[in-house]
């Protein structure tokens, strides 16, 4: 009879080696067999092997060449037994081989992350679906997740990254870095996944900071690989300034028993200096270029806010303005929502929500930082019944436990006012 301990033991190890190697293997398989959907369907059924085989013989001396080994197998059934285009089934029998040749040794196998990123930002692929697809493929968020995010439903959003994946596979899409002619018009593509992925569960604007999560160290390490890959482009520089400062204030983004502390109020002793100079030098770096851009310009209010550390106070000033060149380059709901949280700053309250009361429906109703700035905003203003309702909004459209305690404060204190 297997003991409870070792079941514990071995979905612990796979729940480790999928954190921390899913994606590379994922790559490593797609890229030879030419069929995204397949090697994520054969990995996942190696990863269920894993469950049952390791729980009775015990766990691997080298977890992840087991697992490459067992994806290949099934790699290998697909090839003899489905039907399938001679071109496909070449590929196929190409990746079983290199996918047995890697296993066998002891060097690890390549990281081709980057190369995946690339392949669904093809223009083969309809550019509304390459960053989704990205979202899912390589840093692995569902697509009930990826929808939220994208204001869509879920079945819509499924629907549409099984056809681009279906896409890549028919039309023999190439699996690789584009040459420099074909690299540019990808990038924007890429570098709004990879920030995705970073912040994911979290919104940028003042009041709050994107957080840490599973995929940190693996979406800090793909902007670091396209700065290097891309040293002539601003933009990578400014998405790793962006991440190097908002990574400079993990420590301080929650209090010692675990509450949500807003960026404003975080204790700037705990903020990483260097990760923030780290951050400045590749914003200066990107400026020099001369070409502005979405990612310089949010990793440029991050810098600000990073001045408190010197100075001691926010220049919300600066921020609004930047908040205004922000929404003129890329006018997405966040921008707008952080301009009006900024504004406000600067302008007083009924100034923000004026901006807040212009942003377009449906897209702000669901959308959690319109709710929360919006009920910080009438709060402010006494406007505690109005407050308190938004602040209902918002809490409903949380995930996350400790912001959604933060707000829960908010709502009992315009509740506690009124009253």
């Amino acid at each position: 009879m297997i003991s409870q301990s070792r079941a514990r033991s071995v979905e612990d190890t796979v729940e480790a080696v999928a954190r921390d190697s899913y994606s590379r293997l994922l790559s490593f398989l797609a890229a030879r067999c030419g069929d995204v959907a397949l090697a994520e369907d054969s990995l996942g059924d190696a990863f269920l092997a894993a469950l049952r085989t390791w729980t009775s013989h015990g766990i691997p001396d080298r977890p992840e060449a087991w697992l490459l080994t067992a994806a290949r197998n099934r790699l290998n059934d697909h090839a003899r037994h489905v039907r399938v285009r001679q071109e496909h089934a070449v590929r196929l029998t190409n990746a079983v081989q290199e996918a047995a040749a890697v296993a066998e040794t002891s060097d690890g196998f390549p990281d081709e992350r980057l190369k995946l990123l690339f392949l669904c930002a093809d223009p083969a692929i309809d550019p509304d679906i390459h960053t989704p697809l990205m979202l899912q493929v390589v840093m692995r968020i569902d697509a009930a997740r990826i929808a939220r995010a994208f204001l869509v439903k879920p079945a819509a959003m499924g629907q549409r990254l099984v056809r681009a994946k279906t896409k890549i596979r028919d039309a023999g899409i190439p699996f690789q870095v584009p040459g420099p002619d074909e690299l540019a018009p990808r990038l924007a593509a890429v570098t709004e996944a990879i920030y995705a992925a970073y912040s994911s569960g979290w919104e940028d604007v003042p009041g709050t900071d994107p957080g840490p999560g599973r995929l940190t160290d693996e979406a800090l390490w793909l902007a670091r690989v396209l700065v290097e890959l891309m040293p002539n482009e601003p933009e990578p520089r400014g998405l790793f300034a962006l991440m190097l400062h908002c990574e400079a204030r993990r420590s301080a983004r929650r209090s010692p028993d675990g509450r949500y502390v807003p960026i404003a109020e975080q204790d700037t002793t705990l903020w990483s200096r260097d990760l923030m100079g780290e951050a400045e030098r590749q914003l200066r770096a990107a400026s020099g270029q001369k070409h502005l851009g979405r990612f310089q310009l949010e990793a440029a209010i991050q810098s600000v806010h990073a001045e408190r550390a010197r100075t001691g106070r926010i220049e919300w000033q600066g921020i609004a303005l930047l908040y205004e060149g922000l929404v003129r380059t890329a006018p997405t709901l966040g921008a707008q929502v952080g301009r009006a949280a900024a504004t406000a700053e600067v302008d007083g309250p009924d100034t923000g929500l004026t901006m807040l009361d212009e942003l377009s429906s449906p897209p702000a109703e669901t959308y959690q930082p319109y709710w929360a700035v919006r009920a910080h905003l009438l709060a402010r203003l006494g406007r505690s019944g109005e407050a308190r309702d938004a602040y209902a909004r918002a809490i409903a459209l949380t995930d996350d436990d400790a912001m959604r305690a933060f707000l829960v404060e908010g709502k009992e204190r315009v509740e506690t006012d009124r009253a």
